[in-house]
């Protein structure tokens, strides 16, 4: 029988930067000059904390794999970050590709030589890091699971700070501009050539459909660019699709485990079954967020202008798993469409539900809420699995948690959590893997330090893991005895 992957999961930007003497900080992400821009601080899009504050795990990871250890896990998933192993533009590095009938990059010619002329402009202290790292991980019995892109992109493919103030004559527009598939595919076969040896499982993307939607259709939540642009998050979307394909194979070439993507599958219910527009609003937020990437790299099946109106796109079908980061519910309304390109965007989410309640408090439906504001709704673990299998690929949960600073809602969330997984398990469904977010507290993006997932709480200034008991004892018992 194939044993069940039970983990703990980080992103790179999120976790490694904190060393007290300032050592191993990274400034080449657009992150990090995201969260230090005046206008964003001064407008409240961002907490004003800094990564370099942050946990220090690119130093201790040798202190959070043992405490992941001792808590019985057999799993553990990194980032690899982009920008640490080419702080400098790859362009230099010519690749033939060649275009379908669409106009999409459909291959990517990526040769030892292309291997060789890479590993001249590459960072090599940081590749023996991230080596160190997964060689860490094995010695310790863990599978490991590695992401290639977790929202972030280096400075020289992407500077939000330009797009903001003026995207028609930014220069590096990140995934608008299609020559990051070519520069993600260099990337991928890099670091499958470099690392492969040390990787059981390889991801693509974690959320791709975040940088879409929070990135370039709702300017007011903090997330680079920070633009209102249909078009170009339409744009993001099928260069993703094509640099998702395209790594895929990179990997491959060099690396014979699976490749899967990370998706947050969110399941949605209208706000009134009984409403038509609810329901027909609910079905095209479905087809929007969860079903463009599902479709597209399990079956090839792709909406270019978003009309309703399908292709089979062969050279787009490639995956191996599936990972569904998973943490509530959306509850939909009809809206009036609001954009020209995205014809398919008729809704909205209810106020009161899912990510948008009040945090602390309760939900519309009487469901506690977390310090994030988002609804506890453990169902919706069931409904988003099964979403998934409907593409008959193996599923891991990549992500599960809840932002509880006193650790009051976190056993309970973990538990309820894990029993719908099992439920789902027991109707049909290929899940062989859970991992929660987080082992410790971490950098929360526009939200800083001020939002706290883990399962270790982090002294600021000692950087100690101190636990955070009911919920470390509450998960260390399910993955030793199971359910009770």
């Amino acid at each position: 029988m194939r044993e069940f992957a039970w983990g703990v999961v980080q992103s790179a930007f999120q976790f490694e930067m904190g060393d007290p003497l300032r050592r191993f900080i990274d400034t080449r992400t657009d992150w990090w000059h995201w969260v230090r821009d005046p206008l964003n601080i001064k407008n409240d899009l961002v907490s004003g904390h800094l990564p370099e504050d942050g946990i220090n795990n690119y130093g201790l990871y040798e202190i959070d794999h043992q405490l992941a250890k001792d808590m019985g896990l057999n799993a553990y998933q990194i980032t690899v970050e982009w920008s640490r192993i080419f702080p400098c533009p790859t362009y230099g590095v010519e690749v033939d590709f060649e275009r379908d009938s669409y106009g999409l990059i459909k291959r990517v010619k990526i040769t030892k030589e292309t291997l060789h002329e890479l590993e001249e402009i590459a960072n090599a202290k940081e590749v023996e890091h991230y080596r160190e790292v997964l060689k860490n991980l094995k010695e310790l019995g863990f599978s490991t699971f590695v992401t290639l892109n977790h929202q972030t992109q280096p400075i020289w493919l992407h500077d939000p700070i330009h797009v903001r103030e003026n995207f028609e004559k930014a220069r590096a527009k990140g995934w608008v501009d299609e020559r990051a598939i070519l520069e993600f595919a260099k990337f991928a076969a890099f670091v499958a050539w470099k690392l492969g040896d040390l990787v059981d499982f390889w991801a693509t993307f974690d959320e791709p459909m975040v940088t879409v939607e929070l990135g370039y259709l709702a300017p007011y939540v903090g997330w680079p660019p920070g633009i209102l642009n249909p078009k170009a998050a339409k744009a993001v979307i099928i260069n993703q699709l094509v640099g998702h394909a395209r790594a895929y194979e990179a990997v491959k070439t060099f690396s014979d485990k699976p490749v899967g993507i990370i998706l947050n599958i969110i399941p949605a219910y209208p706000r009134d079954p009984n409403d038509p527009k609810d329901v027909k609003a609910t079905e095209n937020y479905d087809l929007f967020h969860n079903r463009i990437f599902l479709d597209g790299v399990n079956e090839g099946k792709v909406d270019l202008d978003f009309d309703g109106n399908y292709v089979k796109i062969d050279h787009l079908k490639r995956n191996d798993w599936i990972g569904n980061n998973y943490y509530t519910r959306e509850v939909i309304r009809y809206t009036e469409p609001k954009y020209e390109e995205l014809p398919i965007i008729n809704f909205v989410g209810t106020e009161g539900y899912g990510y948008s309640s009040e945090p602390n408090s309760v939900s519309k439906d009487n469901n506690p809420t977390s310090d994030f504001g988002w609804e506890c709704f453990p169902q919706g673990m069931y409904d988003s699995i099964m979403i998934g299998n409907e593409y008959r690929k193996p599923i891991y949960i990549t992500e599960n948690g809840i932002a509880d600073s006193r650790d009051l809602l976190r056993p309970r969330y973990i538990k309820e959590h894990v029993e719908k997984m099992f439920e789902a398990i027991q109707a049909g469904a290929d899940v062989r893997g859970y991992f929660h977010w987080a082992l410790t507290d971490n950098y929360e993006w526009a939200m800083g330090f001020k939002i706290k997932f883990g399962l270790y709480e982090v002294d600021p200034i000692s950087k100690q893991r101190i636990p955070r008991p009911r919920s470390v004892e509450t998960y260390k018992k399910i993955v030793r005895e199971g359910l009770p």
